[in-house]
């Protein structure tokens, strides 16, 4: 029996004249998806989007893998049958007989889009739930609450048969909001954050900052599994790798204790924004949650915001870490995350650190570094290195 995918698009149907710009990019994103299970022709039409196979394919890897695909509201596997309605009655208990041998109550929905279908909508639906009475004599119908909606969709394509649809990522298609880099560390916040700002329709590109021999290539190679766990949903992730050991001990070397953090974080998005100018981003992407940490207070979010001259999002700021951590679990980047390998970020940690630190005391202890724009270039120059070497493909 014929089978295809409808996807149904939600958010992308209020975009008015940009609508097809939109599904365009969200098609091309599920034929990236689907490359790998075979060959698929996909399109648009009446508010769906079709996804046909076009010879034999596992529809059940395909639809889980649809349901990672940012843009996408719902999605149902479905029967393509001919608008006859003798044929879908013969095809319906066949179709969904697990589905309806595994309920006890059930009902039947019919969208009759194509207005030449002799049968209107009300008889479509008391005549096939007949059917479906005798060819499974244990169901009853419940026109409220059922365990089991059957949908029969009259199409201009054909007659479409399907039980519940099932959510879909939600969110605008990946590239249809612009591109931004994200400061990935090795922790929870930051892959959720990436995660977050994908789902508004931003490519993701990721930077993260290496302080050898302070930190290991276990905690990089961390990184890189999250990157490659974040990019189910993301779509392509280009991972930069910054080389900082120098920077931090220059910080410990020669500026306050207690401005470590907020300090070398300014240098972090100094050398972010330079990277992101680079590579065409028009925004950055950080994991920080208002008071989580003594960095994130609002006069440290002043002082490492005031570094940097593009928009910094911060997903995740009004978020506890109860929040983060649910959806972490969901994305599959928690396990990762908690491994035991330190970042650099917590390299030369202070004891007391500076809980609302002064902007114009920042720039003054920064005064003390020697050649400090020469490091940050330095930094930059090594880093452009790792630009076309680290692409990682969901």
């Amino acid at each position: 029996m014929k089978e295809v995918i409808l996807l149904k698009c939600g958010e992308l149907s209020l975009k008015g004249l940009n609508r097809r710009n939109f599904e365009s990019v969200l098609i091309r994103n599920c034929r990236r998806r689907l490359e790998k299970l075979g060959q698929f022709k996909i399109w648009s039409a009446q508010s769906t989007i079709y996804v046909e196979p076009q010879q034999e394919a596992d529809m059940e890897e395909a639809e889980d893998q649809l349901k990672k695909v940012f843009g996408i509201a719902a999605l149902t596997r479905c029967a393509v049958v001919e608008k006859d309605f003798e044929k879908i009655c013969a095809a319906a208990p066949e179709y969904l007989q697990q589905i309806l041998e595994d309920a006890d109550t059930f009902k039947v929905e019919a969208r009759r889009s194509d207005k030449r279908f002799p049968m209107k909508s009300p008889e479509i639906c008391r005549e096939l739930g007949g059917v479906l009475l005798e060819a499974f004599p244990h169901l009853k119908v419940d026109v409220h609450t059922p365990d089991v909606i059957i949908y029969v969709e009259i199409r201009e394509q054909g007659a479409y048969l399907h039980p519940d649809q099932i959510p879909g990522a939600g969110g605008l298609p990946v590239g249809t909001s612009g591109k931004a880099l994200l400061l990935i560390s090795g922790g929870i916040d930051s892959p959720v954050a990436g995660y977050m700002m994908a789902k508004r329709g931003l490519e993701i590109q990721a930077v993260h900052f290496v302080s050898p021999p302070y930190t290991s290539e276990h905690a990089l190679e961390k990184v890189r599994t999250l990157c490659r766990k974040m990019s189910v949903y993301t779509g392509r992730v280009s991972l930069t790798v910054v080389p900082f050991t120098k920077i931090q001990e220059q910080i410990r070397d020669c500026c306050p204790e207690e401005l470590f953090t907020v300090i070398m974080r300014r240098c972090m998005m100094r050398i972010a924004q330079q990277i992101a100018h680079e590579t065409q981003c028009e925004a950055l992407i950080t994991g920080e949650s208002l008071a989580q940490v003594a960095s994130q207070t609002v006069q440290a979010i002043a002082c490492t915001q005031a570094a940097c001259q593009m928009p910094i999002l911060r997903p995740a700021i009004g978020m506890d870490k109860d929040e983060i951590v649910k959806i972490a679990y969901r994305i599959g980047t928690f396990e990762t995350s908690i491994l035991p390998y330190e970042d650099c970020c917590t390299v030369f940690t202070p004891k007391h650190p500076k809980t609302k630190p002064k902007l114009e005391a920042v720039l003054e202890a920064e005064k003390a570094i020697p050649d400090l724009e020469g490091l940050l270039e330095e930094a930059v120059r090594q880093a452009r290195q790792e630009l076309l070497e680290n692409e990682i493909c969901p």
